[in-house]
C-alpha cells in the first residue's frame, strides 16, 4: 500500500518574524530533499482540508477555540503566548494543519494509505486544552487521535511523541483517558519545563539528560515504550514526529542521528503490523536546522519503505 504526503500552501504563509525559528523554510527544506532524493515521486500527495468546529472542540475548549479566532490579526503580529504568535494568514494554516491529521486519519482508515506523513505547521505538541504555547496553536496529533475514536470507534489509539521537547499539550488532552497510549520522550530539565510525573497510567514520559545519544535513546524507548505499546495492541499508531533532536540542531541538546530517526520509525511501523494492520499517521512537530530536518524527514519516510 502507498505512503501519502499531506501538505498545504497555507502552511507556508504562517510567519512569526524574520528570526522565528518556526519559519516557512522548513517545508521549503523538507520538499526540496524529496525532490531531490526521489521520494516525492513514490508518494501520494494530498492537500489538507481545513479542520471543522466539532473536530477543534473534540480536544480544546470553546472559549479557548474562540479567542484564537478573535486574535487573528489583519495585519502585523498578535502574540497567543511569549513563543507564539499569529500573522494574518496564521488562523488558516493552523486550521489546515490539524485538518490534515483528520485527513490522515481517514486515508489509513479507509485503506488508501498505509502510513501518512504531514508536513504542516505550526505545529501541536505543546497545544494544550485551553491555552496555545511553544509555536503551537491547535493540537494537531491529538484532533487526529479524536476524529480516529469518535469517528472510526476505534478502541485503542498509541501516540508517540519523540520531539526532544516533552509534548506537555498532548498529555494535558489525553491523559485518563484509557483509550489512548501517550509515550513522550524529552530532554530534561529544558523547556516545558514543570512536572512531568503522572499517575495517569496512559501516560509514559522519558526524560532523558542533556547529551542523549542515540544508544542511550534507543535503550531509553526499548525499555520504557516499546514493551507498553505491544501490550496495548494499539489498532492506529501516530506520531509526533519531531527532529529537534539531531545534534546539528541547536535548538535543545541531543546528539541524535537520522539513523536514529529511521530506527524508531522501523520499531513503530512494525507495531503497527502486528494490530494495526500497519497504519501510521506522522505528524511533523520540531526541528529547526534546515538540512538535518530534511534528511531526518527523509530516513523517517523512507523507514515506512
Amino acid at each position: 500500500m502507498s505512503i501519502a504526503l499531506i501538505s498545504d500552501t497555507s502552511c507556508n504563509k504562517h510567519q512569526m518574524g524574520d528570526h522565528h525559528p518556526e519559519e516557512p523554510g522548513r517545508l521549503d527544506a523538507i520538499n526540496n530533499r524529496l525532490i531531490a532524493s526521489g521520494l516525492n515521486m513514490v508518494l501520494l500527495h494530498f492537500d489538507a482540508p481545513e479542520v471543522t468546529r466539532e473536530q477543534l472542540l473534540a480536544v480544546h475548549d470553546k472559549d479557548y477555540i474562540d479567542m484564537v479566532f478573535e486574535k487573528s490579526p489583519a495585519e502585523g503580529l498578535a502574540w497567543l503566548d511569549g513563543d507564539t504568535a499569529m500573522n494574518p494568514f496564521t488562523l488558516e494554516a493552523a486550521l489546515h494543519a490539524a485538518g490534515s491529521a483528520v485527513l490522515g486519519v481517514d486515508l489509513v482508515m479507509q485503506d488508501k494509505a498505509s502510513q501518512v506523513f504531514c508536513a504542516v505547521r505550526p505545529p501541536g505538541h505543546h497545544a494544550e486544552r485551553h491555552r496555545a504555547m511553544g509555536f503551537c496553536i491547535f493540537n494537531n496529533v491529538a484532533v487526529g487521535a479524536y476524529h480516529a475514536l469518535n469517528h472510526y470507534g476505534l478502541k485503542r489509539i498509541a501516540i508517540i511523541d519523540f520531539d526532544v521537547h516533552h509534548g506537555n499539550g498532548t498529555e494535558d488532552i489525553v491523559k485518563g483517558d484509557d483509550r489512548i497510549l501517550f509515550c513522550s520522550s524529552f530532554q530534561h530539565p529544558y523547556y516545558p519545563g514543570g512536572d512531568f510525573s503522572t499517575d495517569d497510567n496512559n501516560i509514559i514520559n522519558i526524560p532523558l539528560p542533556r547529551l542523549t545519544d542515540g544508544e542511550a535513546f534507543r535503550e531509553a524507548i526499548f525499555q520504557h515504550c516499546i514493551p507498553r505499546i505491544e501490550a496495548f495492541q494499539p489498532e492506529l499508531i501516530m506520531i509526533s514526529a519531531g527532529f529537534d533532536g539531531h545534534r546539528e540542531d541547536d535548538m535543545a541538546h541531543f546528539n541524535l542521528l537520522e539513523a536514529d530517526y529511521e530506527w524508531i520509525t522501523r520499531q513503530l511501523s512494525q507495531l503497527a503490523t502486528i494490530s494495526a494492520n500497519g497504519r501510521i499517521v506522522s505528524c511533523l512537530e520540531g526541528g529547526y536546522h534546515l538540512q538535518a530536518l530534511a534528511r531526518s524527514v527523509e530516513a523517517h519516510i523512507k523507514a515506512f519503505l
